[in-house]
This record gives C-alpha cells, sequence and structure tokens, in this order.
C-alpha cells in the first residue's frame, strides 16, 4: 500500500469514527420533567453513622445538622399533604448508590439533599444550591431564593454540579448546602434549633410552592424538640449499611 493510499484509508476512518461519536446519544437520566407535577418528595439527610461530613467546633457535625434539619422539612412537608420519603431517620451511614435507589424508586417525585458546607478560610458563609439535570433548575433556584429572605443571609447562587444524587437521579433533584459550618456565625446558627427550623421551613415553603403555586404553604408551630421519626420511610434493606 502507497503512503498516499493508506493516508486515504487513515482519514476515511477517521470520518467514520467522527461520524459514530456526534451520532444520537443515550437520554440522560434525570430527564423527566415532574418538577411542577411531582407527587413525593425525597428528603436525604447527607452523610450519616461513620461519616461524619464537615466537623467544625463552631458548627459540630454536619450529619447531626443535616438529619434535625431533613426531620424538620419533612414534617412540615407532610403538614402540607405532601408525601415524603426520607433516605435516613437515625444516625446511620447510607452509601451513595442506596440513597440514588433510593430516590429513583419513587415514580413522580422529587429528589431534596440537605447538607451544610465547609471551607478553609472562616470568613466565607452564605447559601449554595446545586443542581444537575436542567428539569432541576426551577426547583433549586425557587429554594434558593427563599432562604435568602433569611436575616443576615447570603446569597452564594445557584451552580450545576456532577453530583453522583443529583447526576443518576431519574427525576428533578437538587442538593441544598445550609449555610458553612466553618464560619463562626453560621457554624453557631447551625446548632440551634430554631434556626434549623427556619432553614426547613424555607425549604418546604419552597417546594409547596413550587408545586401548588405561591401563597399555599402555611407555616406550622416552630418545633424545638427533636422531631417525629418518619413514617413513610425507605424499606430497612436500602437504610442500612
Amino acid at each position: 500500500m502507497s503512503r498516499l493510499t493508506y493516508r486515504i484509508v487513515v482519514l476515511g476512518m477517521s470520518g467514520l469514527l467522527g461520524a459514530c461519536a456526534t451520532g444520537p446519544r443515550p437520554t440522560e437520566v434525570g430527564t423527566v420533567d415532574t418538577s411542577k407535577s411531582f407527587k413525593t418528595v425525597v428528603v436525604d439527610a447527607g452523610h450519616g453513622g461513620k461519616d461524619n461530613g464537615a466537623y467544625r467546633k463552631f458548627g459540630g457535625a454536619e450529619k447531626i445538622a443535616t438529619l434535625d434539619v431533613a426531620k424538620r422539612l419533612a414534617r412540615k412537608l407532610r403538614e402540607s399533604d405532601v408525601k415524603v420519603v426520607m433516605t435516613r431517620d437515625v444516625d446511620v451511614f447510607v452509601p451513595l448508590e442506596e440513597r440514588v435507589a433510593i430516590e429513583n424508586a419513587q415514580k413522580d417525585s422529587i429528589f431534596v439533599s440537605i447538607h451544610f458546607n465547609d471551607s478553609r478560610r472562616r470568613a466565607v458563609h452564605g447559601f449554595e444550591t446545586y443542581y444537575h439535570s436542567p428539569m432541576s433548575v426551577d426547583l433549586a433556584q425557587t429554594i434558593q431564593t427563599k432562604l435568602t429572605t433569611l436575616s443576615r443571609s447570603s446569597n452564594r447562587g445557584v451552580h450545576q454540579a456532577n453530583f453522583r444524587v443529583l447526576r443518576l437521579a431519574k427525576y428533578p433533584a437538587v442538593l441544598v448546602e445550609c449555610g458553612f459550618l466553618s464560619n463562626r456565625s453560621e457554624g453557631g446558627a447551625a446548632r440551634d434549633s430554631d434556626y434549623r427550623d427556619q432553614l426547613a421551613d424555607k425549604i418546604a415553603e419552597a417546594i409547596v410552592e413550587q408545586r401548588y403555586g405561591a401563597g399555599v404553604y402555611r407555616r406550622s408551630a416552630q418545633t424545638t424538640s427533636t422531631p417525629i421519626e418518619s413514617t413513610a420511610l425507605a424499606p430497612a434493606k436500602l437504610r442500612s449499611n
């Protein structure tokens, strides 16, 4: 084979490979838009068990704060007649793949993961909300907007991220960072039950308004004690490690 013929063959094969690469791709997970028609909210308390998440002297262990906010959020949603499934309702480690299995097992749902942030710079503070699928942008923005109505709050924006629980979700999914445990002010607030109730209240309001429209959500009496246990849980085999 001459050099010229060889080059023609190689270029032809490259063209075919390029055509294959730019052809139709499988539909991305997370494209079913239930953002305004969902029947169930999967509430995910980040970390748990052997996984503390962030741990700072100002805010303590992230896993404790996320669980408390998540349980308060679940209670408030149920009071608004919204069905809730929790990925965990006790201090137990749930692997990411099991959290994904729980969220995707709920038909016509949305997924809301509760976290607190951390930074080496103690001055950094504020709320952030993350999404992956374009179908989740509106939900993320609604939650972020509600959170930033809290006094002395700082809006760090809504961002796209490749977190597994967002990337692999069949339905709209967001991850909410409820402030920085590494910040003296926000970390201290995260230890306060009244403040955690306010966080849950704002997120619940956003979710209810996302589904039913503005003015529908009715705030319940603030709960300062440990929230009630979940009554709509994922199967035990999915909640244990």
